[in-house]
């Protein structure tokens, strides 16, 4: 558990980047029949004619109360950079029977939730959302983000969104009988995970968001046979530029689960960036009023252009 200090200043970074109010996106479009398969579009404001694209994905401990609204500031902040940007959203877990629907977005989105909270995902629900999203952007980007250049295309992700994006990464190494498996890689430039949950097994240990990954597989009895498809730490190499950036304060998804996944990769034979930020925590990665923003900003500009 954090000490008094760090746990103050946890609460205060979690604050302040929940203090923005969402930004609205310039169009939205469905992948899917469900209200969650939607996916919103940020324009980019410069002059350039085709600026890369930046695919967000969310995080919240893959949990229903945390959607993609708490993060619209952080595609925005992208947008004003130059970035088209494409906010996806995906099926999360359910509610437990008595639960409200809780505050979207509200704080505790990535690291509360372990007591008589929602459930962590839906298998196979959240997987399909994100494989589907990735297949229909193509055709959307062309359709409603006519200013993207889908050739120059970064996965990024917050959280269980910095898992979802490096699991989006590593589908043409899924195993043979997977769903989402392709045939080759995604076309992307590279992924950029900020304070991703890696590595299962390091979570599990560490307890991180209460449990949150083992919930996503469907507990225990699920957990050995599905982890092969969904851990990130499993599925490498991916031949995919990756980087991760990490606080070394965060107290959400310790630094350790970053380090794990990055040794993995390491020992596959990969080279995956670690950005370590001295004296950040695990929400001013998103928080466009800190330092750690610009940061990652520039993580993305140098896998995109």
């Amino acid at each position: 558990m954090p000490d008094d200090s760090a746990a103050a200043r946890a609460a205060a970074e979690e604050e302040s980047a929940f203090s923005h109010p969402p930004v609205d996106p310039d169009t939205s479009a469905a992948y899917g029949d469900h209200p969650d398969q939607v996916i919103d579009f940020y324009t980019p404001k410069s002059d350039v004619s085709r600026a890369p694209l930046v695919v967000v994905l969310h995080g919240g401990a893959w949990r229903a109360p945390y959607d993609r609204r708490h993060i619209t500031p952080f595609a925005d902040f992208l947008a004003r950079r130059g970035f088209a940007v494409a906010n996806v959203e995906y099926r999360r877990g359910a509610m437990l029977p008595g639960q409200g629907d809780g505050a979207s977005g509200g704080g505790a989105g990535t690291g509360a939730g372990s007591v008589a909270g929602p459930v962590a995902g839906r298998w196979p629900d959240t997987f399909d959302d994100v494989a589907a999203a990735l297949d229909a952007l193509p055709d959307l980007v062309r359709e409603f983000l006519p200013q993207a250049d889908p050739r120059r295309m970064v996965v990024t992700g917050h959280s269980a969104g910095g898992h979802l994006a490096l699991w989006a990464a590593a589908r043409h190494v899924l195993p043979a009988d997977a769903p989402w498996r392709t045939d080759r890689p995604t076309p992307l430039r590279g992924v950029v995970a900020l304070a991703p949950i890696a590595d299962f097994t390091v979570a599990g240990k560490l307890d991180v968001c209460g449990g949150a990954a083992l919930q996503l597989l469907g507990g225990e009895a699920h957990f050995g046979d599905r982890r092969p498809y969904a851990d990130p730490a499993l599925l490498l190499p991916t031949g995919i530029a990756t980087t991760l950036v990490q606080g070394r304060t965060d107290v959400d998804v310790p630094e350790a689960v970053a380090e794990s996944y990055a040794d993995a990769a390491a020992k596959a034979g990969e080279v995956v960036g670690l950005t370590l930020l001295e004296d950040v925590g695990h929400f001013p990665l998103i928080d466009p009023a800190a330092d750690a923003c610009a940061v990652v900003v520039e993580e993305i500009a140098q896998l995109a252009w």
